[in-house]
């Protein structure tokens, strides 16, 4: 008996170290970084967190990393404020070919931009609306609520945007009483 009991000390033991092997360390840049008024949670790598600024894409954050000679691997949460002002001086002007920006012979101006966050928003809503103004084929379809694009209306294009559609649906028949 005692022999058995000592095992189970033993095992219980055993059980207290485990917990202390697995343990998480704890991380100190785990606080949210915001860059152009988006939050980057602190933990992702650069070129990770950059996506999370709405208009900015991979093959942008790569090429942003790349210009500013910055490793990408690094945690955004480590990056100091100097360099949190470089990144968001570079992403206002960024000094990449014309082939990477989202606004190519703007309307208005002409010229070639990269626009981001609530000013992407904008720019789209104005196209939008001056499509429905002057009546194009992608200004009627955007005011119908169609596909804009070419795809078939045969079927399942009624889950668009915030209207959603609900197709024929049959009113429940049961007996009253």
């Amino acid at each position: 008996m005692k022999q058995e009991t000592g095992q189970l000390q033993v095992k219980k033991q055993d059980k207290a170290e485990k917990p202390e092997k697995y343990e998480r360390k704890e991380e100190s840049h785990e606080m949210l970084i915001r860059i152009l008024s988006t939050d980057i949670p602190g933990s992702r790598k650069v070129n990770i967190g950059l996506t999370y600024i709405k208009g900015i894409s991979f093959s942008m954050s790569n090429a942003v990393c790349y210009i500013l000679k910055m490793d990408k691997n690094k945690k955004i949460g480590e990056l100091s404020k100097e360099e949190i002002e470089r990144i968001t001086a570079e992403i206002k002007n960024p000094k990449v070919p014309d082939y990477f920006k989202n606004r190519r012979n703007d309307f208005d101006t002409g010229e070639t931009r990269h626009l981001v966050t609530t000013e992407l928003d904008l720019k789209k809503e104005f196209d939008i609306k001056r499509m429905k103004k002057i009546h194009s084929y992608k200004g009627v379809r955007h005011s119908r609520g169609l596909p804009v694009r070419g795809q078939r209306t045969k079927s399942h294009f009624r889950k668009k945007g915030k209207n959603r559609v609900v197709g024929v649906s049959k009113k429940p028949t049961g007996k009253k009483g």
